[in-house]
């Protein structure tokens, strides 16, 4: 659906680019919850706007969808396995913030041709 997009590799290849501000020593957030909790909550919320905006979606799009984000999950953590486990900072979360939204409009577009 997405993740064998052009547009998925550009988001991997932009976070890659971005690798240096995960590897900065910075001031943690108050809560002090890890970058890998952070995406977790980020690209979860963004799942369930993308479903409740979607009511269209039968259960086989929507089982697709959980096993890509499964995928994006496993991606994520790869590209930042050294730092995944560290307090995250506010610019990280920005950051982390900022893709996943663009992996919510990834998917938005891939409904929106499926939907065609």
């Amino acid at each position: 659906m997405v993740t064998d997009k052009p547009g998925y590799e550009h988001l991997i290849q932009f976070l890659t680019e971005h690798l240096a501000l995960f590897e900065q020593q910075g001031t943690p957030t108050s809560h002090r919850k890890t970058l890998g909790v952070i995406i977790e909550e980020q690209i979860a919320e963004q799942i369930i706007q993308l479903c409740l905006q979607h009511t269209e979606l039968e259960t086989i799009h929507r089982s697709q969808i959980v096993r890509e984000v499964d995928g994006i999950m496993y991606d994520f953590q790869e590209v930042l396995a050294s730092v995944i486990e560290k307090p995250a900072t506010e610019e990280q979360i920005e950051l982390i913030n900022e893709v996943s939204l663009l992996i919510k409009n990834l998917f938005d577009t891939a409904i929106a041709h499926l939907m065609d």
